[in-house]
């Protein structure tokens, strides 16, 4: 199977105060972590974002706006679906992760790809006794699917859809020492916090 990779960064960030993917952690931008994270485990990488693109240009990838405003993180999937769709070499499936999950793992889209079989199901990321529907491997072959749901469906929440057609889940297991892989930083307490994990100093 082939499958290309999209960071979603289509949040307001009304808690953090600031636009994540520009939220420094360990002296990186978010948005950079994320491409150095996601980008060697696909074929191909984009952005959801709202707004305008040219703030992200520097790191030269397509930037994705949701189909719809202020609808969740679904309207940047189905961007993704999309944008997936219209490439030369059409993948089967895009591979998402949340701009604020710095610590998602380095083998995350070959975990979910391996519980992959079937052409048409969803593949979501789980740890503890949690999961994380935003963590997961979307068959492109949903983008229908998922753009009529959309219109008419009274609910725009991940798990609404996810249960309305389906999924799988990828259980992985929280390390001794180390975050959560799928924690969130939410907040710029979250970041200093995984800050402290990665060994960086909290300003004085």
């Amino acid at each position: 199977m082939t499958i290309a990779g999209l960071i979603l960064a289509g949040g307001n960030s009304r808690r953090m105060g600031r636009e994540k993917a520009f939220v420094q952690l360990g002296g990186q931008p978010l948005i950079e972590r994320a491409i150095a994270r996601l980008g060697p485990q696909v074929e191909t990488l984009a952005i959801n974002a709202n707004g305008d693109p040219a703030r992200f240009s520097s790191y030269g990838l397509p930037v994705l706006p949701d189909d719809r405003p202020d609808t969740g993180p679904l309207g940047g999937v189905l961007a993704g679906l999309r944008w997936a769709e219209a490439l030369a070499v059409r993948p089967d499936f895009v591979a998402t992760v949340p701009i604020d999950t710095p610590f998602f793992p380095v083998d995350l889209v070959a975990q979910l790809a391996a519980r992959q079989s079937d052409a048409r199901r969803i593949t979501i990321a789980a740890s503890g006794d949690r999961d994380h529907p935003v963590v997961a491997l979307w068959p492109v072959a949903l983008a229908d699917v998922l753009e009529e749901w959309r219109l008419t469906a009274k609910s725009q929440g991940v798990r609404a859809f996810l249960a309305s057609c389906g999924f799988a889940v990828v259980n992985f297991e929280l390390p001794l020492h180390g975050p959560d892989p799928f924690l969130n930083l939410n907040t710029p307490e979250e970041r200093d916090e995984a800050d402290a994990w990665l060994g960086v100093p909290r300003p004085a």
